[in-house]
């Protein structure tokens, strides 16, 4: 991999993990509602959980979309579906976590496994292999950029975990972290914007 393609691919990253999501969207929520202590496990399920999808994609899984679309098509159903359950559940939490609520951040297991329904992290994962990694070399060029993607996601997800838990002195107020997790969920829903229009454009053909 040459300086060039890999400063491109820095960019890409970053740029990618930076933006808003439905990752970003519900680390910025626990942050929130439960510090990021208690966020640290949603932390590590989210990089572990891509970076192994970006992997799978790179040893030949994103190749499944090419042969049977209908894989992909499925998908994007469950992931929307899931995505829409995880909105409603932000939506409608009403107070910040303590130990007398039953609410508890998501799990590693539960983060690792979300990043095979997350429709963004497929776009990543699938555009950062067909772009990035040349053909020669293959499976060491694979190999840096899962690293990079890794050096880069890092401080790119803990960034909204850590502006979640600034928020939470300013979420006292019930009625301020009601609006302030009403907005969230919305914000995640409305995400999911691009999934379904392209979605129903497969679906038409």
């Amino acid at each position: 991999m040459t300086p060039a393609l890999l400063s491109a691919f820095a960019l890409f990253a970053f740029v990618s993990s930076i933006t808003p999501g439905p990752n970003n969207a519900m680390l910025l929520a626990s942050g929130a509602n439960f510090g990021v202590r208690r966020s640290i496990p949603h932390m590590a399920g989210v990089f572990a959980g891509f970076l192994t999808l970006l992997t799978l994609c790179g040893l030949g899984l994103g190749g499944l979309f090419v042969a049977y679309p209908v894989l992909h098509v499925i998908l994007t159903v469950v992931g929307t579906v899931y995505l829409l359950y995880l909105a409603a559940r932000i939506a409608l939490s009403d107070s910040l976590s303590n130990k007398t609520t039953g609410a508890r951040p998501m799990r590693f297991i539960e983060a690792f496994a979300f990043q095979a329904a997350n429709p963004k992290g497929w776009v990543m994962a699938i555009g950062a292999v067909t772009a990035y990694v040349p053909e020669q070399n293959y499976f060491w060029n694979l190999a840096i950029i899962v690293v990079v993607f890794g050096l880069i996601q890092t401080p790119s997800i803990s960034v909204w975990t850590v502006f979640g838990r600034i928020l939470r002195r300013f979420l006292d107020n019930p009625r301020t972290l009601r609006v302030f997790n009403i907005t969230m969920g919305l914000l995640l829903a409305l995400s999911l914007i691009p999934t379904v229009v392209e979605l129903a454009g497969q679906l038409g053909r």
